[in-house]
């Protein structure tokens, strides 16, 4: 008799996105920062402290702001990045299965094409209830930090701060580029994940799963092309949530336009190297320990439900 494959709960893929999102935050953050302060050195102003030499690049930004600040400083704006994150990849993993889930073919499937639509489905539903709110808030904190005189003393004060002078707006500054970074990030991602999976599994033995370096190789695959292909959204997204960016910019367009002829297309790709090191790295992460944890949940579930062994 044939067996159907059972739909995991939604609150399982909510609660295992959410801790793998915590984390890969965690152990990727400061790659984070020196992304973020590679993109906002250019042609803006108050990115490093009074005195200092402007930083040349990765290397250069850890050693100057470490050797400034001290070690804890790369760590700047953790906190909102953790919390970002978590409901991150819960939102995200969730909107996945519940578009993957819509999108079914006649069959059952869901083909490659289909997996990058419910990832840029996936990627806009997070974009816009958890992304930007999160990301402006890290950039203004990672700025602040590195401006001659420092006006936040720390995640729920900057947030205060923000809101009282800007509104709520002003947790939301960059949302188009932020939305179509994401939409873009889970579409790419999704989409290579998936064939990648599709692809190997497709050559083992029924019944066979992959293994967690199988796992954590093709989530690396998938982070690396997504960078490169969604650099561009991501630095207009930082220039867009800098301090000064309502002084500076009227508009995405705008900003985009005055990145080019300011500092040329390939400040388009400025930290991409960081940002390679953390998706590459977050790839693996983020889909090894949700996979591990979707396991130990399921079993979980086969413990206390025997007939669905």
């Amino acid at each position: 008799m044939a067996t159907t494959k059972r739909k995991d709960p939604p609150l399982y893929t909510l609660t295992a996105g959410s801790i793998a999102g915590a984390i890969e935050a965690v152990i990727t953050y400061p790659t984070e920062f020196v992304k973020t302060q590679l993109q906002l050195q250019n042609g803006s102003k108050g990115t490093v402290p009074k005195g200092a030499p402007a930083p040349k690049g990765p290397i250069d930004i850890l050693v100057t702001t470490v050797r400034t600040q001290g070690f804890t400083a790369v760590y700047t704006g953790l906190s909102a990045m953790v919390i970002g994150n978590t409901a991150k990849a819960g939102v995200r993993f969730f909107a996945f299965d519940q578009f993957k889930e819509m999108l079914k073919d006649s069959e059952g499937k869901t083909t490659g094409a289909r997996s990058v639509l419910a990832g840029l489905g996936a990627g806009m539903t997070e974009a816009l209830l958890v992304v930007t709110p999160s990301e402006t808030i890290k950039t203004k904190l990672i700025h602040d930090k590195n401006s001659p005189n420092p006006q936040y003393r720390g995640l729920v004060h900057g947030v205060k701060s923000i809101v009282k002078a800007e509104g709520l707006g002003g947790i939301y500054r960059g949302v188009i580029p932020v939305m179509a970074r994401q939409g873009a990030n889970s579409a790419v991602r999704f989409g290579v994940y998936s064939t990648l999976n599709d692809f190997i599994k497709a050559r083992m033995a029924p019944g066979a799963k992959l293994s967690a370096g199988y796992t954590f190789g093709i989530g690396a695959i998938a982070g690396i092309v997504t960078v490169y292909t969604t650099m561009p959204l991501d630095v207009v997204k930082t220039k867009m949530q800098g301090l000064h960016a309502r002084q500076l910019y009227s508009g995405v367009l705008d900003c985009a336009w005055k990145v080019f002829k300011n500092e040329g297309v390939l400040s388009f790709w400025s930290g991409a190297t960081p940002r390679l090191a953390r998706l590459s790295m977050s790839g693996g992460i983020v889909f090894s320990v949700y996979e591990s944890i979707m396991t130990v949940l399921r079993r979980l579930d086969d413990d206390s439900n025997p007939i669905h062994s």
